[in-house]
This record gives C-alpha cells, structure tokens and sequence, in this order.
C-alpha cells in the first residue's frame, strides 16, 4: 500500500528506513528517540549523530540503522510547540519534507514515520496528524513510495474522534450498531431503488465535459473494471492521477485495467470512488457492479459516504479519520 497508518512501535518497522523524531542536537532523548536508540544499540548511533554535527529545525539527516530492522534512520527536527505564532506549521512541514527527499535521494522504497513533534514537543495532537497527512499526500502525488504512519498509542486518536463534531454526530445519525443479518454474501441485494435509473440500458458512456461528467450512467451489463475506466475517461483523469488519489498501488490498478472480470475487494472501490470524486450516485453505481452496496451496519462505509455527501475526495482526511475510528483504511 502506497500509504497505511498503523499502531505501533517504530523501531519493529521492517520498512527500508524508519523516522526519528530528533532534537536539533541530535541527542538520545525520551519517546521515539530514545527507543530508537536503544534499539539501534545506543553506543553506534551516538557515535553517528555525533559526527553529524547536529540538525536545524524543519530539517533532516540520516544515519545507518544498525541494529534495527531498518536499514537506515533519518533524524528529522520537528518544531518545539510554542503556541503557534512561530512558524510552528512549515518547520513541521519542513521535517516531513526533508525526511521523505532524502529517502527518495538514497533510493529508498518504504519510510515509516512517528507522529513527529505531538509527543514531548508538545505539538497539538490533532494539526500534526493533518499536516502529516497533507505534507505525505503532497509527496505520493508526485512520487512512488511506501509510506507508513506509526501511532504508538491510542490515547490521541482516541481524543481526535470527538474534535470532528460533525463527523461524529452523522455517525450517530446514520449508523446501525447492530447488522440484522450478517450471513448476505452480497451487498447488491441491499442495492437503493434509486440505481434503478443509473441501471437503465442507455447509450455507451462517452468523454463528457466537466460540467455534465456527474451525470454520466452506464448499461447495467458494462462490468467493473469497464465501467471503472469509463468513469477514468470521463472524469478527464489519467491512470496515475487515480491510483495515486486512490491511495492504490500501480501495479494493483494495472491488473483491474487489463482484466474486464476484475473482482475487486470493497475497500479498493471506496478507495476508487475517492481518488474518481464520484458523487453519491456513481459510487454507488461502482460499488454495484462489484456486487457491493454502502450499509449503515459498517462504520467505515458510514464515514466515507460522509466525506462524498461533502464532495471532500481527499484520501488522507478519509483515512485519517478511518483511523481515528478505528476502522480498515482505503486503498491497498
């Protein structure tokens, strides 16, 4: 998966190169620092970030792995929270920046970070999730990499679900605590009356303009994967632009494209339907064909048909707040 938040320790990664959210003296510290140097056996790793001189804010250096899993780790300096009138937000950025360059520059093809300065920097829980999400979206959306997101604990995350009032209360308005039957093998029997329409034998799709693509239906015999590249058509997106705003691997989106009986898994058609900005009616269109429907006895379908009924089609706020719910994260 191009990107993935999990809970964990950082220092069990079995990623390339891992993220230490670092003092600008580049000193064994507490938290992350400290359980990163141990584990990288303290005596070698002090040795190497002492050599290295120290790291200015926003910055980062990178040292060998040693010990860990990782081959390598690079020191990023996050902002020490001082209210927020200084320059906290881009010296926050900058970290993540510099960190995710100079992986690209060693060639590196996975990177996991912490959460870099909400711990005894004091960064707001909250802002240095968003600003990790959007500073790493900006990056795969130019670049291929894994990148992974490490919580350590879930006290934050637990707090973070009720800062998003709204969220929270259409949760509590929409889903069903409790699934009635949980033996339906296929969701496209719950499928709404009102894709009868988008059902209906019309003409075959064709290139529309921005202005009348959210209108586009397609032949109710048009399988997944056609009506799935229809879609890409008439959006006016290319294949890299999808899969990257999907959340999705290249080679994963390669394989639905050649394959016009392609079964895709229900979390790569929420992803789709994201990364396409389908409105509410073409997702739920997409999910048909796959044999899938939204249902308010699944949290996770409950939470992204919140951000389409928005038209808020970025994958990392979608994610980041699956995440805060706990619930499966979209793409693969």
């Amino acid at each position: 998966m191009p990107f993935n938040i999990i809970r964990n320790d950082i220092v069990n990664m079995k990623v390339d190169v891992i993220v230490n959210a670092a003092n600008p003296e580049l000193k064994n510290g507490g938290g992350v620092s400290g359980r990163i140097f141990e584990a990288a056996g303290a005596q070698a790793m002090t040795k190497a970030c002492d050599a290295l001189g120290g790291c200015e804010f926003g910055k980062a250096v990178i040292t060998p792995g040693f010990n860990l899993p990782a081959k390598a780790v690079i020191h990023a300096v996050g902002p020490v929270w001082r209210g927020g009138s200084q320059g906290e937000e881009e010296l926050l950025r900058g970290a993540y920046r510099s960190s995710l360059e100079l992986a690209k520059h060693n060639g590196f093809e996975s990177i996991a970070f912490p959460l870099i300065s909400s711990g005894n920097f004091g960064f707001p829980y909250e802002s240095a999730f968003a600003i990790a999400l959007d500073e790493i979206n900006r990056f795969l959306l130019e670049e291929d990499l894994d990148v992974t997101l490490v919580v350590f604990d879930n006290t934050a995350t637990a707090m973070a679900r009720f800062r998003n009032k709204d969220l929270l209360t259409y949760i509590n308005d929409h889903y069903v605590d409790e699934h009635l039957d949980r033996n339906r093998p296929n969701y496209i029997r719950d499928r709404p009356e009102s894709l009868d329409v988008a059902f209906s034998a019309i003409p075959k799709p064709r290139k529309l303009s921005s202005d009348s693509a959210a209108k586009i239906d397609f032949p109710e015999e048009i399988t997944f994967s056609d009506a799935l590249l229809a879609y890409v058509d008439a959006k006016g997106m290319t294949d890299p632009e999808v899969y990257k705003r999907s959340n999705i691997d290249r080679k994963h989106f390669s394989k639905i494209r050649s394959d016009k009986y392609y079964s895709p898994k229900k979390t790569t058609v929420l992803a789709l339907a994201i990364g396409l900005k389908l409105n509410l009616r073409e997702s739920m269109d997409l999910l048909a064909r796959a044999g899938y429907a939204f249902s308010p006895c699944d949290k996770r379908d409950v939470i992204v048909k919140y951000f389409i009924e928005r038209g808020e089609f970025d994958i990392m706020k979608v994610n980041g707040a699956l995440f805060d719910f706990d619930q499966k994260l979209l793409g693969y």
